[in-house]
């Protein structure tokens, strides 16, 4: 933590979570579009996949990691995570801040992605490919249909559980990849074939994305997480200087994990894009 002289304020990093590795894709975006500012990354992969567990332990475990994030001083926190942000964000937002930091800002990916649908869609028609957890929780249907109340959107949700397992073990490049993706884009597409927008609701999918685009088929819009929310991110930031003023400005970045370090950093080296060195934590 840093003190500024010249308003005598305490600054902090910008805290990242994710349940694993995947808000590793969003915080490459934020740091390539804000990379003046500082970032603390924290993976609770220890506990991960978030997106097979019931809804109260995913809004435990991420309070847990938010709490963290203000003990560390920090004054704005990214939920990285699609299943974080739909199983918990609203009432962290609504039930816990007022009580325990009313000043501090805990923001999440599925509200900035959904803004993004808009300026795509032609038929109305939109699939949304996430976890298990977030595909249950209806949270794109429940924010679009919000978003646009005078829009008769059509969202139609497919889980794909492999996908996940298939980035994390590796195998993302490999024949067991062809077969899940083609799998679960054509499940998706029997659902409606009419859908011209299709949302990736996770943030591991990104490293998914040749093959996602190969069997795609021409003509239907892929929305990745990443550039969306960092661009969202900058524009909030500049709308409310109130919260941008305690963000730390020295372009450096630190990855903690619940997990053993020297498991994380080589697998989250592929999602940043650079050597990694992570320090463990424990959130229980």
């Amino acid at each position: 933590m840093t003190s500024d002289n010249a308003h005598s304020v305490q600054t902090a990093p910008i805290g990242v979570f994710d349940s694993g590795f995947g808000g590793l894709t969003i915080l490459r975006e934020i740091r390539r579009v804000l990379p003046q500012y500082d970032y603390l990354f924290l993976g609770d992969n220890a506990r991960a996949p978030y997106g097979v567990r019931s809804r109260q332990l995913v809004y435990e475990f991420t309070l847990q990691a938010v709490k963290f994030f203000f003990q560390q001083g920090c004054h704005l926190v990214i939920l990285a995570c699609n299943t974080a942000t739909a199983e918990a964000l609203r009432t962290i937002q609504q039930q816990d801040l007022p009580r325990l930091a009313p000043d501090r800002r805990v923001l999440g990916v599925i509200r900035p992605t959904v803004e993004s649908v808009g300026q795509l869609t032609h038929t109305g028609h939109i699939g949304v490919l996430g976890t298990p957890g977030t595909i249950a929780s209806g949270s794109y249907s429940t924010e679009i249909a919000s978003h646009y109340p005078a829009s008769n959107y059509q969202v139609y949700g497919h889980a794909c559980p492999m996908w996940v397992p298939l980035v994390e073990n590796r195998e993302s490049e490999g024949e067991g990849a062809d077969y899940f993706v083609k799998k679960d884009i054509d499940a998706l597409l029997q659902a409606c074939p009419d859908i011209d927008t299709v949302l990736l609701a996770c943030t591991h999918y990104p490293l998914l994305i040749n093959k996602i685009r190969h069997y795609m088929p021409q003509g239907i819009a892929v929305v990745e997480q990443g550039p969306i929310v960092a661009s969202s991110l900058a524009d909030y930031l500049q709308r409310h200087p109130e919260v941008e003023r305690y963000c730390a400005k020295g372009g450096e970045c630190q990855y903690l994990t619940t997990e053993d370090p020297d498991h994380f950093a080589p697998l989250a080296s592929i999602f940043t894009g650079h050597n990694v060195n992570a320090t463990h934590i424990d959130l229980t």
